[in-house]
C-alpha cells in the first residue's frame, strides 16, 4: 500500500471504472479508519456521530487478527478515546468510543426483534464502560462511553429514521445521565436520502451514503459530488482506493466472503436435511397412527 502523508492527503475522486472494495465490509471499514493517515477522517466521523466537536482521537487495541479460520468470528471494531473538554491532560479521563460496521447476515435470520443483535451490542457497550479504571477515581469522574454501530441491515423496521440514539432514561424520557450512549446507523434506509441534492445533505447523510455506495458504479457521480463537497470524505476516498489496490486486502476480502458463503450454504443444507428428517419422522408417526386406527376399526366391525 502506498505511504501517504496524512497532513497533506489529497482529495481523490472515484474513477467510473474503479474497482472499489466496500467500506461497508467490517474489515475494510476498520482498515480504512485505522490507517495511519486517516486520523482526520476518524475525527470527522466521530464528531458527526456523537454530535460534538472532537479535537483529538487516539486509537487503542487496533491490531487486526491473523487471517485464519478462527478469525472469521472476530469483531472488527475501532476502539478509541477522545478529548472530553477536560484540560488536565489525564489520559484516564478521555471519553471512550467504539465504532464498528455490522455486516454479518447471522442476526438477519432472527426476525424483526433482533434480540440477539441488540443484546450483544448492549453487552459490548457496558463491558467497555465498566473496563475503565475506577480505583482512586470518584464515580463522578468516570468518562462517557459511546457504542457506534453502522449496520447494512435493518434493525428497526418500525422506525423510519436511519439514525437511532439510546441513553439511560426514565419512562417519561428524563435522562438519568450521559454515561452510556448507543448510536445505531441503518445503512439500509438511505434510498430517500440518496435522492436529495448534495448541497442539502447533512454530514451524517454524506458519510452514510459514501460508506454504502462508494463501490457502486451506478452511484459514482453522486459519491464524487459528495467528495467535492466534503474534504474528509475526499481523504477517505483516497485511502479507500489505495486499500482497494492492495492485493493482500483483496485476498482477505475474497477469503472472508468465501467463508461466509460456505457457512450460509452449510446452514441451508443443514436446514433442508432437518426438514427432510422432520418430514420423514412425521410421515412415520402418521402412518403408525393410521395403522392403529385401521386396526381399531377392523376390531369394531368384527364385534358388530
Amino acid at each position: 500500500m502506498a505511504n501517504l502523508n496524512g497532513n497533506s492527503l489529497p482529495r481523490q475522486f472515484l474513477a467510473q471504472d474503479a474497482d472499489i472494495l466496500p467500506p461497508s465490509d467490517d474489515r475494510i471499514f476498520k482498515v480504512l479508519l485505522t490507517h495511519p493517515d486517516a486520523k482526520q477522517v476518524l475525527i470527522d466521523i466521530v464528531s458527526t456521530v456523537i454530535e460534538r466537536k472532537v479535537m483529538e482521537v487516539q486509537l487503542r487495541n487496533t491490531e487486526l487478527p491473523a487471517m485464519d479460520i478462527n478469525e472469521k468470528a472476530e469483531r472488527f471494531d475501532i476502539n478509541c478515546t477522545i478529548d472530553n473538554g477536560d484540560q488536565s491532560g489525564n489520559e484516564d479521563l478521555r471519553d471512550q468510543v467504539d465504532v464498528e460496521m455490522h455486516c454479518s447476515r447471522i442476526e438477519e435470520e432472527n426476525g424483526n426483534n433482533r434480540k440477539n443483535f441488540l443484546n450483544k451490542y448492549t453487552y459490548y457497550m457496558t463491558d467497555l464502560h465498566s473496563s475503565q479504571k475506577s480505583k482512586g477515581v470518584a464515580y463522578e469522574d468516570l468518562v462517557r462511553t459511546y457504542q457506534v454501530t453502522f449496520s447494512i441491515f435493518t434493525v428497526f423496521p418500525q422506525i423510519p429514521d436511519f439514525v437511532s440514539r439510546f441513553t439511560m432514561r426514565t419512562s417519561k424520557g428524563i435522562q438519568l445521565n450521559d454515561q452510556i450512549n448507543m448510536v445505531l446507523i441503518e445503512l439500509s434506509k438511505l434510498d430517500d436520502i440518496l435522492k436529495k441534492p448534495v448541497d442539502q445533505l447533512s454530514s451524517f447523510e454524506k458519510w452514510s451514503l459514501f460508506l454504502k455506495y462508494a463501490p457502486d458504479p451506478g452511484h459514482r457521480d453522486k459519491i464524487n459530488d459528495i467528495i467535492k463537497e466534503k474534504k474528509e470524505i475526499g481523504m477517505a476516498a483516497t485511502l479507500l482506493q489505495e486499500i482497494s489496490k492492495d492485493e493482500n486486502e483483496r485476498a482477505h476480502f475474497r477469503s472472508r466472503r468465501m467463508y461466509e458463503t460456505d457457512m450460509e450454504s452449510n446452514r441451508i443444507v443443514c436446514e433442508r436435511r432437518g426438514e427432510k428428517r422432520s418430514d420423514a419422522k412425521w410421515k412415520g408417526v402418521i402412518a403408525e397412527k393410521d395403522a392403529m386406527i385401521s386396526k381399531l376399526l377392523a376390531e369394531l366391525e368384527q364385534k358388530t
